[in-house]
């Protein structure tokens, strides 16, 4: 199979038909093998009544639905285990990333060796203040602290993954917002970019609100940390304890020495005392809390483990 199509949706039941559609003509004029994967993340529309449908009509549509709203990265991460296709394309379901893309990027997969394009929304329809001004900071600080200095929109729905990328990758929390980031640091660091097509919101309104932004530089942190540190914590806060023991330490001694040597204890060094117990206890805790998570990295469960309710065509 060429192209599987991860459809991650809450909610979109009237954009759904004319989406299907439209993929249909895209691939049947390139002649492209492909399934459309719809993962319902736990709508509370008739947006599944209508990818059964859907499923109905054609084989080569196919859908998961989760018994509740788990969010997009839990949508994406069932839906990768899914597909079967040589070149993977997500897109959202609101009809605001265009279909007519994915020819493109599927070259630029397969021909031109990208392990992962993401697509550019250079022209936006979203409001400036709320949305755009927003996202230009966060993809520039995820740049910097990524290394990704190659992409403008790294939270663009619109993708697409060698087979590979999306086997050997998890995405979890709401880290879908930095696949290229996990893609990366899983190794595969050959990673494009193509300017695509923006279109307005047609039917309903956007499922994400302002928390988006916060939570956003949150997780990247958190991406930053398990990506570098993940394996082995006690590298960061064994590091991070053990200096902060050591300055507790001299700080002791220093005082130490007044106190014994020269008799020169003051007020003043009462402050200058209580950062160096206070340095010390803290440089312990952290060398504890890195060797706690050691043990707890070597021993994580599965954290991507979802009720699902429903499956179309085996997926």
């Amino acid at each position: 199979m060429d192209i599987s199509v991860v459809i991650p949706l809450l909610n979109e039941e009237e954009s759904l038909p004319e989406l299907a559609a439209w993929i249909q003509r895209v691939m049947t004029a390139h002649n492209l093998s492909y399934e459309i994967l719809f993962v319902d993340d736990g709508s509370t529309d008739s947006s599944w009544q209508v990818i059964e449908q859907l499923a109905r009509d054609s084989t080569q549509i196919k859908g998961i639905k989760f018994r509740r709203n788990y969010g997009k990265s839990a949508a994406l991460n069932e839906g990768f285990k899914a597909t079967q296709g040589d070149v993977v394309i997500t897109m959202d379901a609101d009809l605001q990333d265009s279909p007519d893309e994915i020819p493109e990027l599927y070259k630029m997969i397969r021909t031109d060796g990208y392990d992962l394009v993401s697509g550019w929304k250079k022209k936006r329809h979203d409001p400036v203040f709320t949305k755009n001004l927003p996202s230009k900071l966060f993809n520039a600080v995820t740049r910097k602290m990524s290394g990704i200095h190659n992409l403008h929109d790294f939270n663009c729905g619109l993708k697409a993954y060698r087979n590979s990328v999306v086997k050997n990758i998890e995405v979890y929390g709401e880290m879908h917002r930095f696949i290229p980031v996990i893609a990366k640091w899983a190794g595969f660091t050959k990673i494009g970019e193509k300017v695509v097509q923006h279109q307005a919101r047609k039917y309903g309104s956007t499922k994400f609100g302002m928390s988006r932004f916060v939570n956003g530089f949150l997780d990247l942190i958190s991406i930053t940390f398990v990506s570098r540190f993940g394996k082995k914590p006690m590298h960061l806060f064994g590091l991070l304890g053990t200096l902060f023991f050591i300055l507790g330490f001299i700080v002791l001694v220093i005082l130490t020495v007044r106190v014994y040597i020269y008799d020169d204890f003051y007020t003043r060094s009462l402050p200058l005392m209580l950062f160096g117990i206070m340095t010390i206890i803290l440089g312990t805790q952290l060398f504890l809390a890195g060797f706690l998570a050691e043990l707890i990295s070597r021993n994580a469960p599965n954290r991507n483990n979802y009720s699902i309710e429903k499956r179309i065509g085996n997926p």
